[in-house]
């Protein structure tokens, strides 16, 4: 079993910028894509980044590419998500997750889920 934890988020005004983090322990595996979606109330859960294990391959939604990076640090075991010029349209949960697969935005191919951290961006 794997624990994630989320932290970082709050409130913040439009424009600015906000960090995410994700702390995992439990079972190792080298392996893990890891992961970042949010969701929106009324909406479907959205992968907004995700990046392979060794951190050679990213993939980010259109709407936030340009603004949001993922990053890790296996030093650490924390997944990061750094968030810049943010927008009301980005307010949602946000939530870390691991997959055992190659790198994917599927939801459906995530097997470990923190249990979120709400971000809210006021204009």
């Amino acid at each position: 079993q794997v624990r994630l934890v989320e932290s970082g988020g709050g409130l913040v005004q439009a424009g600015h910028s906000l960090s995410l983090s994700c702390a995992y322990s439990g079972r190792t595996y080298s392996r893990y894509t890891w992961g970042w979606f949010r969701q929106a109330p009324g909406k479907e859960r959205e992968c907004v980044a995700a990046i392979n294990w060794s951190g050679g391959e990213t993939y980010y939604t259109e709407s936030v590419k340009g603004r949001f990076t993922i990053s890790r640090d296996s030093v650490k075991n924390t997944v990061y998500l750094q968030m810049g010029s943010l927008k009301p349209a980005d307010t949602a949960v946000y939530y870390c997750a691991a997959s055992i697969t190659t790198l994917t935005s599927i939801a459906s191919r995530y097997n470990y889920w923190g249990q979120g951290t709400q971000v809210t961006v006021s204009s």
